[in-house]
């Protein structure tokens, strides 16, 4: 099979890379990641939303796989022209925020450095020989990186969760690891040295005595097996830095907008709001999970943030829509709605934002 096909085979929904889990040997999914009081979103078995939709069935999955003729192709390699070499630390009331690629970002604030989803790894899979294969190189080499303090991982899929980059980051780095409940035993499993705290939605953590994280609800699921659907949470992260608050939504559906207006009731007003753009073909499929560009133009009024990035993009094929189809969808969406293209911007792996 062609390397522009892989994506659908080994795609962020996480389910055929959790058949693969399975086969090679994984941690048998049946067991328990995380046990707690039943609230209105924990059953004591399994998470949901309630303001979301269950996730797609394997039935589904296969009448995707039916249908991939009309994916497009990826080139085998898309290399960006910039490379990123982050200062030590960011200090007084200023934001950096240097690009890794797809969903993997370095932010630099109030002299703490924050990693969010940190993906190293060349596939976003359970396995190293199969499943999407990054297209260009992490944006910032992994020597570059400045001393990291906190790793914030949003869910358990592969493309966000990468075990063996956190293993790297715990060897070397020996970071705060902060994460929604259960994730914490995911990454335990596969590497002991990677302790992480695991908390609940609407939990505030203080990082440092100018920095703050507090995990929100989002309208996605969790997997990395076949058995394990949802047996860990998932979430976005409130951010609060000297430079402003800042809302990152890791992977989200639209629905009818109710979590990022209740984001923005509950915590805005926002600085920048860290939006997905990408993975959203076919929609039929990808509706309940992933936004397309003009969803997240709608989620940017929603949550009332003054400024938007994009992310989850250009790096891992892993749905139907062509490489450049985001950003050229996002450009569309915000013209249609007169936002100019400042207010929403786009980096390439390797480039860096200072607010």
């Amino acid at each position: 099979m062609p390397s522009t096909r892989r994506g659908l085979l080994f795609g962020s929904t996480g389910l055929v890379a959790a058949a693969a889990a399975v086969l090679f040997g994984a941690r048998a999914r049946a067991a328990r990641f995380y046990e707690g009081p039943v609230s209105d979103h924990f059953d004591g078995t399994v998470f949901r939303d309630p303001h979301g939709a269950a996730p797609k069935s394997v039935t589904d999955l296969v009448r995707w796989w039916g249908s991939r003729g009309g994916s497009a192709d990826w080139p085998d390699w898309a290399p960006s022209p910039h490379v990123d070499t982050p200062p030590a630390r960011v200090t007084g009331p200023r934001l950096r925020i240097g690009y890794v690629g797809h969903a993997s970002f370095l932010l630099q604030t109030g002299g703490h450095n924050i990693l969010i989803d940190p993906v190293w790894s060349e596939r976003a899979s359970p396995v190293g020989f199969a499943g999407p294969k990054r297209v260009n190189d992490p944006g910032i080499p992994f020597e570059n990186l400045p001393k990291i303090d906190t790793v914030l991982v949003s869910h358990g899929h592969y493309d966000h969760l990468d075990a063996d980059t956190l293993s790297r980051l715990a060897a070397d780095h020996r970071p705060r690891i902060v994460t929604p409940l259960g994730n914490d035993a995911v990454m335990a499993d596969h590497d002991p040295a990677i302790v992480a705290e695991a908390y609940d939605w609407h939990d505030r953590i203080e990082l440092s005595p100018d920095v703050a994280v507090t995990l929100v609800p989002l309208r996605h699921w969790s997997a990395r097996g076949l058995l394990d659907r949802n047996k860990t949470l998932w979430a976005g992260f409130v951010i609060d830095t000297p430079a402003g608050r800042l809302y990152h939504v890791s992977d989200s559906g639209y629905g009818d907008g109710f979590r990022f207006r209740e984001a923005r009731d509950r915590y805005g007003p926002f600085r920048l709001a860290i939006l997905p753009i990408g993975a959203y073909e076919p929609r039929w499929f990808m509706r309940d999970q992933h936004m397309n560009p003009d969803e997240a133009v709608q989620a940017l009024a929603d949550c009332g943030a003054e400024l938007a990035l994009a992310h989850h993009h250009g790096t891992f094929k892993l749905t139907d829509e062509a490489i450049d189809a985001p950003v050229k969808d996002l450009r569309a969406a915000c013209a249609a709605a007169e936002i100019p293209d400042e207010r929403f911007r786009v980096l390439a792996p390797g480039e860096a934002w200072e607010l």
